[in-house]
């Protein structure tokens, strides 16, 4: 687990806040660079879960289940690790599976614990589904992650509707069209509703 040190987060506010041109001892900014600590606090917590123990709190033994089990619409926030801007969309989880399920909130709770790190949205997706194929060993996984990026919308190209989708498709989901085609469809069939 990884420490989290709140006094060297706001005296790098309060550097950061001086190189910009601001005084952070005024009364507007005096309280920001604590705040700030607390908010990093809270979007780096993922740093500070073991994801494994979390799954196997919630692992149950169901032989009579193989059908696919699907989360949809998890939402998720993140920080780019590249400008430490924020991103933000929605996480679909579907599992095929082998004798054991989740509880369904650790699905969601799986997709946060890697969520609140440093991020780029590629490896976000790929660690989401290699964590519930290893803690449950399903026939397979995957996971489809649409997120809106600010370092995109904000600055740079500055493409305020612009959405970055991923996915990650493991065992039968990978290997079987049809697994894989029903998984999306199912999906999408949701996002209406």
């Amino acid at each position: 687990m990884s420490p989290f040190d709140q006094t060297a987060i706001e005296e790098s506010t309060r550097n950061l806040l001086g190189a910009i041109g601001e005084d952070p001892e005024r009364e507007g900014l005096r309280d920001t660079p604590a705040r700030v600590g607390r908010a990093y606090q809270a979007l780096t917590a993922g740093y500070r879960i073991d994801v494994d123990e979390l799954v196997g709190k919630a692992l149950f033994d169901a032989e009579d289940c193989d059908e696919m089990v699907i989360v949809q619409d998890i939402e998720l926030y993140s920080l780019c690790e590249h400008h430490l801007l924020p991103f933000h969309g929605r996480c679909h989880v579907g599992y095929l599976p082998n004798g054991k399920i989740l509880g369904l909130s650790k699905v969601a709770r799986v997709v946060d614990a890697f969520a609140r790190r440093l991020q780029v949205q590629e490896r976000l997706t790929t660690q989401i589904a290699s964590c519930l194929e290893r803690t449950l060993q399903p026939r397979g996984v995957a996971v489809v992650v649409d997120a809106v990026h600010l370092c995109m919308a904000m600055r740079g190209v500055q493409k305020q509707n612009s959405h970055a989708i991923t996915s990650a498709m493991l065992g039968d989901f990978r290997s079987d069209a049809a697994c894989r085609a029903e998984f999306l469809r199912l999906v999408e069939r949701g996002r209406r509703s």
